[in-house]
């Protein structure tokens, strides 16, 4: 279960479609670990684009996942391997980063 792989994360950012369940979900989370839910809802009187806050993280992060063509359809039988390909993605990222100084 997600809840005994992941004891270090505290914070979850979900967008304002996913406060159902979720809500739930994260309330029998908190009677085993330390967790805080945000949900990042969008203003009604707001037309147009608006970047809403924290939401272009995950944005970014699937735009980063998507380049990989690997990662840009369901190849992968397991999850395991889906999860193994992300984590190689991902510190790949992390590592031009790091090359570059942006850190």
């Amino acid at each position: 279960m997600l809840a005994d792989s992941w004891k270090k994360i505290r914070l979850i950012w979900a967008d304002g479609g996913y406060a159902g369940q979720l809500l739930n979900w994260v309330r029998n989370l908190r009677s085993r670990n330390r967790i805080r839910l945000e949900i990042v809802k969008r203003s009604d009187d707001i037309r147009g684009f608006k970047v809403l806050p924290r939401r272009w993280v995950v944005e970014r992060t699937f735009g980063w996942l998507g380049r990989q063509r690997r990662l840009s359809k369901d190849y992968e039988f397991h999850a395991a391997t889906s999860e193994a390909m992300i984590r190689v993605t991902m510190i790949g990222v992390m590592l031009r980063s790091l090359a570059s100084g942006a850190f």
